[in-house]
Formats: structure tokens, C-alpha cells, sequence
């Protein structure tokens, strides 16, 4: 069986590729980083360090690295030949690995079984995206290919920090992993990935972690940034910085037992193991790592308006989870491309232009003020400064 992955980053080796890799997939890795592709085809095998309570050495090996920028015909011909297709990239990369996918279908034998295809990204439906992008670019020859493919949503939760200098291609990873697959699409054969597990219904599952997982990493980030704390985990060691992440973390577990009728215990028990897992010490994860691209993280559906909209609709609380979306505003990271971007954006536009293009809330939307009101204040503030 053989398996091709796009992104050999942290999260593409020390999580879907180790997996695969324990699967007994063969696995070939497409990167447009030279320099990671040098290094992944140098060695012959690489370590995934997880660290903290329960942690251990996992060793991958039966990998190669293909640079897709400057080999694509190789990349797709891997695939026109593979068993799974996975990507790591980013939502907003998927447009550019579609055409690899496209014309690999094309390539592939008509009487082998489908592509199993899944995008194990930190975004509801990503997998829906890189096909809807796949049948854009293929147009009316699409009918041809369909049968050749099938498509599968997932969430993906592993926490993979920023790794050491000098460590290779070794990973450093949490212990605790989740990988939730859509089982309707695979029929009766779906692919062999120890440690994930197939469901019927993704949509909780891929906001249970969303609007846990990534609302409360980020609102660590940027409450643990104004603080002038580097570490996630020394973050939320701070009392005052603990609560205002527990706040937001009540206000999403409130919207999900609502939303997708959860078991409020089992959901205040999963919040907990959440909080946790960020306490680890022996992540060196640092709250500007997490905090980056603050543009994205403060859009419609992302962590921080996704839930709050739909907690506002409801008539449920929304305070906290405003809270933290101040703190992003105050994100001010000159590294960072979108926190550049964010601070000049908010010394430009008028407040409700800023909120309606940066968030997508229309003007009428019961949060849509909420939120206008923090803008101007995160104005008020960078006016004074001038």
C-alpha cells in the first residue's frame, strides 16, 4: 500500500505520516521546500519524540520526500498509483495541490479502487474544499474521473510546537492524538490507520475540537502575549490568564452541548483534558507561534466568531469569547505578516468597515455590535500612541 502526503512539516511527519507509516503504508512525502526534501531523502529514518506523562520514541521508517515545485510529474505519478492521498498544507495551500490530484486521476487505472483523499487540516470540511476545487479545475471532464476518487472530511488534534534547533527531522509531539474520519464515503473499505476511528457524523467531532482545542490555544496565546509570557504553558500557569481561557473554553462547550446535544459531563471532561494537555512543560510551545495569523483566526468561521455568532443567535453568552477577541486585536507581532497587516488595517479603516471585511459579520448580526465596540476600542488605544 503506498500513501503520498503533502506537507512534510512537523505535523505531516510527526502525526499523519506516523500514523500512515504504522498503517503499513509506504509513504511518500510532496514538499515545495527543498531544503526539507534534501534532508527528509538523507536519512533513512526519522524519530517522533512525544513528550510529557506517557510520551515515547516512536521511529518511522519506508519514506521518501518529492519536491512538487520542481518534480511534479513525479508527485503525480506516485499518486496515480497510491492507496490514500493526505495533506497537511494549510486550507488556503489546497488549490495548489489540486491540479497534482487532478491529473493523477486521470493517469490512474479506471478498474483500481478509488483514491481514498482526505485534508487533515485545521478547518471544517477542508476535504470538501480541495474536491470542490479538484472538479472546478476539471470542468466537464470531472463525469469522467469521479468514480476514481472518494473524499472523506476529518479532524485532525495533535499538538506539534515549533521544533529545537538542530533536531533534523526528528518531531517533537504531544502524546495525546485524535484522528476522526467520515466513514460513509469508504463503503466497506476504508483505509487502514491504527489510532484514528471512523464515524458516521463528523461535524461534532470537528467542532468539539475547533471551537475547544484551537478557540483555547489561541485565546491562551493572546491573553499569555499581552501578559509578555513566552511559553503556552507558562501562560496559563497564570491564574488571571487560566480563567479568562476557561471563560471562553464554558462559552464554546455551552454552544457545542446546545448545538449537537453532547453530554455536558463528558464535554466539561474533554474542556478539562484540553487545558491540560496546554499545561504540558515539556512542550516548548510559545504563545507566538500560536498566536500567528490573527487575520484568519478572527474570521467568520473560524475559532473565535464561528462559535460566538452561533452562541449569540441562540441567546447564550458570548462575553468571554468577545474578551478574547480583543486580545487578538492587541496581537502586534512584527514577524507576523497578518498581525502586521491587522495593526494597519485597524489605524485605517473606519470600525464597522473593519469588522464587517475582517470577521464577515453583517451589521444586523446580534454580535456584530459586541464586536465593533472592541475595535474601536483597540482603535482608541493605537490612536493614542500615534
Amino acid at each position: 500500500m503506498k500513501a503520498v502526503h503533502f506537507g512534510a512539516g512537523n505535523i505531516g511527519r510527526g502525526f499523519v505520516g506516523l500514523l500512515l507509516h504504522q498503517g503499513g503504508y509506504e509513504l511518500v512525502f510532496s514538499d515545495v521546500a527543498a531544503p526539507l526534501v534534501d534532508a527528509i531523502n538523507a536519512v533513512d529514518s526519522y524519530t517522533v519524540h512525544a513528550v510529557g506523562e506517557g510520551g515515547g520514541d516512536t521511529v518511522v521508517t519506508g519514506f521518501r520526500a518529492i519536491n512538487s515545485a520542481t518534480h511534479a510529474d513525479q508527485v503525480i505519478e506516485e499518486i496515480a498509483g497510491a492507496n490514500v492521498v493526505t495533506t497537511a498544507v494549510g486550507p488556503t495551500i489546497l488549490k495548489f495541490v489540486a491540479p497534482h490530484i487532478l491529473a493523477a486521476l486521470a493517469l490512474r487505472d479506471p478498474s483500481s479502487p478509488p483514491l481514498q483523499i482526505m485534508a487533515c487540516e485545521n478547518a471544517i470540511n477542508a476535504t470538501d474544499v480541495l474536491r470542490d476545487e479538484i472538479m472546478a479545475q476539471a470542468g466537464p471532464a470531472w463525469d469522467a474521473l469521479a468514480g476514481r476518487a472518494v473524499f472523506a472530511n476529518t479532524a485532525v488534534d495533535r499538538i506539534v510546537p515549533g521544533q529545537p534547533e538542530g533536531g533534523g527531522v526528528d518531531v517533537t509531539v504531544e502524546p495525546f492524538f485524535e484522528w476522526a474520519i467520515e466513514r460513509p464515503p469508504f463503503g466497506a473499505a476504508p483505509p487502514t490507520i491504527p489510532g484514528a476511528h471512523f464515524v458516521d457524523d463528523l461535524a461534532p467531532y470537528i467542532e468539539r475540537k475547533l471551537f475547544t482545542v484551537n478557540t483555547g490555544h489561541a485565546t491562551t496565546a493572546y491573553f499569555g502575549a499581552e501578559a509578555g509570557v513566552e511559553r503556552i504553558s507558562d501562560a496559563l500557569a497564570d491564574p488571571a490568564i487560566a480563567a479568562k481561557v476557561e471563560a471562553a473554553l464554558e462559552e464554546t462547550s455551552a454552544l457545542l452541548v446546545a448545538k449537537h446535544d453532547l453530554d455536558p459531563v463528558a464535554q466539561a471532561a474533554y474542556r478539562a483534558t484540553i487545558l491540560q494537555r496546554f499545561r504540558n512543560p515539556a512542550l516548548p510551545d510559545t504563545v507566538w507561534r500560536v498566536g500567528r495569523q490573527p487575520l484568519r483566526k478572527l474570521s467568520r468561521h473560524e475559532r473565535f466568531v464561528g462559535p460566538a455568532a452561533e452562541a449569540a443567535e441562540r441567546g447564550l453568552a458570548t462575553s468571554a469569547l468577545v474578551a478574547a477577541m480583543a486580545a487578538a486585536l492587541r496581537f502586534d507581532d512584527t514577524e507576523d505578516a497578518q498581525s502586521v497587516d491587522l495593526q494597519r488595517m485597524l489605524r485605517e479603516q473606519d470600525a464597522g468597515d473593519f469588522t464587517a471585511s475582517v470577521t464577515g459579520l453583517e451589521p444586523g448580526h446580534p454580535l456584530f455590535g459586541q464586536v465593533r465596540d472592541i475595535v474601536e476600542d483597540r482603535q482608541r488605544d493605537l490612536h493614542s500612541t500615534v
